[in-house]
């Protein structure tokens, strides 16, 4: 067996493993991007609603730290398909493979932190009691345990 084998558990060139794992991440990509542009598509409408005029300074500040957020997500989880474009034919795929993870990582960590301050958000307009942090963090624990301590125990646990 080739050291390239063993390292991939597979039997392919670095090119064939790139293009698997850039087909692999694309299907990540997907999944993740159309969550992401849901929510911030729905961000930006809250502004145009006769409730946003009836929001504390508080709130709104949480609102558009949000909206920022979502926009910087929307842009981290796009971004594997414009870098994908403009480096397309250049024989870097094993590169471009490094930085769409990277992108995809960070992308998910915004969506993380859009997903809790919109969280925040709405449960504070709806309920306006004192337990919503504690909501919110047992949301953003959650998340933290299905997104990465899950997916790092199983890498740990079956990886030799």
């Amino acid at each position: 067996m080739t050291e390239q084998a063993r390292r991939t558990g597979r039997d392919e060139s670095e090119d064939e493993r790139a293009d698997r794992m850039w087909g692999e991440l694309l299907q990540e990509v997907r999944v993740a991007q159309m969550g992401v542009q849901i929510l911030f598509g729905f961000l930006l409408t809250v502004v145009f609603t006769p409730k946003y005029d009836t929001l504390g300074d508080t709130n709104k500040t949480i609102y558009i730290v949000t909206v920022v957020l979502g926009a910087t997500a929307t842009g981290a989880m796009i971004g594997p398909v414009s870098l994908h474009r403009l480096v397309s034919g250049r024989r870097i795929k094993p590169q471009a493979v490094t930085w769409a993870s990277r992108l995809t990582f960070v992308g998910l960590i915004l969506l993380l932190a859009t997903s809790a301050s919109s969280l925040l958000l709405i449960l504070r307009v709806a309920t306006h009691d004192g337990y919503v942090p504690w909501l919110v963090a047992g949301v953003v624990v959650w998340y933290l345990l299905c997104w990465f301590v899950l997916p790092l125990w199983t890498r740990r646990r079956y990886t030799e």
